[in-house]
Order: C-alpha cells, then structure tokens, then sequence
C-alpha cells in the first residue's frame, strides 16, 4: 500500500469505522470470513439500494469489491476540502452486476455514496505502519542511581 496518512478531517469518523470493521474482519484462521461478510453486505444492499442510508462506513464495505477506483489518478484531484460527486465519479468503474443498485444510489444518496468511494480510495492507498518514535533530545534521569534516592524512606 501506499503512505497516505492525511485523510481529511471530513472522513475521518467514517473512516476509522470503516477501517476497524476491516481490520476486524480480518482473520489469518479464515481468510474467507471477510470475503464472505462482504458478500452479504452488497446482497442486502442489491436489494435494498437506500439500507445504509447514513451508515457510510457500511456501504463503503457494501461496495468495495463492486466498484473499481482509480485511485492513481483521483489522487491528483486536490482532496483537502471535500469534492463534489462530478469531481470524484469519472474516476469510479462499477462492475456489470452492481450498475443498477449504484444507479440508484447515485440518484437517492451521492453524498453518502460519494463519502463511501472516497473512504475506499483512502483505505486503499493507507499504510497502517506505526510511524517511528523520534529521538528525546535529552538524557532520562536514572532516578536509582541519583544520590538523591533515599533507601530509608
């Protein structure tokens, strides 16, 4: 993954949701136990098109294998202050099987399904690596070798 660690301040609550039920999902014992979830998550969304109504985190995991980003060049769009749907959608492909429940979507609810691409385009392009502790600049106190350390207190 790439190193994008500044999601904008409008993303990041659903972000961090999204990012966790991930990351939970997540299991090395049944690598299929995501794949699965995710499954089910757009069925229930094919047939109601409106249930993550609010719920951003969800229909971004509702969608993330049904829509292709290209994330390469939606990167180049300045993403600081929130864009608009016609600034994000030439970017997104939707598979064959996913167009009419996105279509409906897009006419009911582009500011949650534009929210929920853009939580994908950063999650693809995040790199959780913990970032490395920086030096101090000073020395830490030994406070047991001090001779202030008092043994009878």
């Amino acid at each position: 993954m790439q190193s994008d660690k500044n999601i904008p301040d409008y993303l990041t609550d659903d972000f961090s949701m999204y990012l966790e039920n991930m990351d939970s999902l997540t299991d090395p014992e049944n690598p299929e136990l995501l794949s699965i979830y995710l499954t089910n998550l757009f069925e229930q969304l094919k047939a109601t098109p409106l249930l993550f109504s609010g719920m951003v985190d969800q229909l971004a995991m509702a969608i993330t294998t049904k829509i292709r980003i290209d994330s390469k060049n939606l990167a180049l769009v300045d993403l600081a202050e929130e864009p608009s749907w016609a600034d994000v959608k030439p970017f997104v492909g939707v598979h064959a099987d996913a167009r009419a429940c996105i279509t409906e979507l897009m006419q009911h609810a582009e500011q949650d399904l534009k929210t929920a691409v853009l939580i994908i385009h950063f999650y693809n392009r995040y790199d959780a690596t913990p970032l490395k502790a920086e030096a101090d600049d000073f020395d830490q106190a030994d406070d047991y070798a001090s001779d202030d350390f008092d043994e009878n207190y």
